[in-house]
């Protein structure tokens, strides 16, 4: 969990160049890449984290590192963006890195709106997360940090040759696998859909069910939520046959779980307590 400055640099700092990212347009692809490249560095390089950040060192000295570190080839908007960030204050050394890669998912959605794929890519994602559910071995061998990056990747991209994906979303799932970041492939996956479902302007509700949802229970789902909620929502429908009927609906933290499987567990617990 990031510390209150770090929340606050964070905040600050992708609030001030929203705009100007967003500028960017098409250019913002590359921009989301650089950012990706040097998140993975960073992660992986913690005294330069700590050069970065160090809040006794001259930013002019920080900028310096970064030129070193970019050099003339990275966009002059990442730059700008890095150079920004190392003049915040940090709880954590290891907090920029996630600032960067915030950033690099901003460019990638303000990309998606530049090309008008924006909704595809968050339907895609949401698609991909389902399918995954189904595929235990394949979703372990893509968050096992014994096995090297490339091979993970080189995997993923085997997966989904033919897939007919939107580059943005083989990208963010190349992501989420090339840098692990401590976290499970399809908890990275489902970060990704909020955040572009937040984009959107839309709440995010995962309805899981053993088969897909049919256009008439998505739509009367999205009826009854945008209700509650008082805004537009997706929904996010995951297949997951182990559920065996019923529904699980998340809306942000909260949980109803009312799949049969729930049912049964809930079941055996009232047997064991009276047993």
């Amino acid at each position: 969990m990031r510390g209150e400055a770090s929340r606050m640099a964070d905040r600050v700092s992708r609030d001030s160049l929203a705009p100007r990212l967003r500028d960017t347009g098409e250019d913002a692809w590359r921009i989301g890449n650089e950012l990706f490249s040097i998140t993975n560095v960073l992660d992986h390089n913690v005294r330069l984290e700590r050069a970065l950040t160090d809040p006794s060192r001259p930013v002019a000295d920080k900028v310096t590192v970064l030129k070193a570190l970019l050099g003339d080839v990275a966009h002059p908007m990442t730059m700008e963006i890095m150079t920004d960030l190392v003049d915040r204050k940090w709880s954590r050394a290891r907090d920029i890195a996630n600032a960067v890669e915030d950033f690099g998912v901003d460019a990638m959605m303000y990309y998606s709106d530049a090309t008008d794929t924006t909704l595809k890519v968050s339907v895609e994602l949401a698609k991909l997360h389902s399918a995954l559910l189904t595929l235990p071995v394949l979703r372990s061998k893509l968050y096992d940090a014994t096995v090297p990056a490339e091979a993970r990747v080189k995997l993923l991209d085997s997966v989904l040759e033919d897939s007919g994906l939107n580059k943005v979303t083989k990208r963010l799932a190349e992501h989420a696998t090339c840098n692990l970041r401590g976290r499970r492939y399809l908890s990275t996956i489902q970060w990704l859909i909020n955040k572009y479902s937040r984009h959107m302007g839309e709440s995010m509700i995962t309805v899981t069910t053993a088969t897909p949802l049919t256009d008439e229970q998505i739509h009367k789902l999205i009826d009854i939520y945008s209700a509650k909620v008082g805004r537009r929502v997706h929904i996010n429908s995951v297949v997951d046959p182990t559920v065996l009927g019923g529904m699980r609906i998340q809306v942000g933290d909260e949980v109803t779980d009312n799949t049969v499987v729930a049912q049964l567990q809930k079941l055996q617990r009232t047997v064991k307590a009276q047993a």
